[in-house]
């Protein structure tokens, strides 16, 4: 199977994000903006006298709530360095098999970095990424030398369309894969502790990038079949 197949397995549910505010927030249609082109309903409520917050639940199931600064960082396209607590991380977190179309380079990377920060904090297992170029890796370099210095196993992927300074580490493998060129995946098997597993998996399209991201070992797997190297469960 590979890394297109998998992404092609998952048809993500739509779960719903509702916002409880006070008159004058101005954060819903950001939000609506930035869910556009995702699986995510997003739904105004009034706070009351309950601090602005919001809640995420899927067919009316509680999965996680943030408090409104969260939301409004998550908005406001901010870069973030790998290990930097993100407010909203509690959010992306659960929004697993929730599928994205459309998905800009910016929405992309912040994704990217809620796989890395989970490979940062558990600091051992294999960390696979595939930058669909290596001349995408340069922006990326620092970030990757910070996860290498670790126990991490950290392997990179991308056509060889430039000469790369690969950090100590860090396995390039160019393009070992098919669909190296059109996908961008950031894997992570969980090191010692599997629960820790997840991944981001995309594929190009002319309007932007489709896929999901998951947090269940099973997909993770399946991913690291495509890509060749041992599942978890093996």
């Amino acid at each position: 199977m590979s890394l297109r197949e998998v992404v092609a397995t998952v048809r993500g549910r739509e779960k719903t994000l509702t916002v409880y505010t006070n008159p004058g927030t101005s954060v819903v249609p950001e939000l609506r903006e930035y869910f556009a082109s995702q699986n995510v309903a997003i739904e105004d409520a009034d706070a009351g006298s309950d601090p602005e917050h919001a809640v995420l639940s899927d067919d009316g199931e509680f999965l996680t709530a943030v408090g409104i600064d969260a939301l409004r960082s998550l908005t406001d396209g901010s870069p973030r360095d790998v290990g930097e607590e993100a407010a909203y991380s509690r959010l992306l977190s659960r929004l697993d098999r929730t599928t994205f179309t459309s998905y800009s380079r910016r929405q992309m990377l912040e994704a990217t970095r809620e796989i890395e920060d989970r490979a940062w904090r558990t600091r051992d297992g294999r960390l696979y990424a595939g930058f669909q170029r290596a001349s995408n890796f340069a922006g990326e370099r620092d970030t990757y030398a910070r996860l290498a210095a670790t126990d991490l196993d950290v392997h990179v992927y991308g056509l060889p369309d430039a000469t790369v300074d690969v950090p100590d580490g860090v396995t390039f493998h160019g393009a070992a894969i098919p669909d190296v060129a059109s996908s961008w995946f950031v894997v992570f098997d969980g090191g010692d502790d599997p629960r820790q597993a997840c991944a981001l998996l995309a594929t190009e399209r002319e309007d932007g990038f489709y896929g999901f991201w998951t947090y269940d070992a099973a997909l993770v797997d399946d991913a690291l079949d495509a890509l060749g190297v041992a599942r978890i469960s093996a």
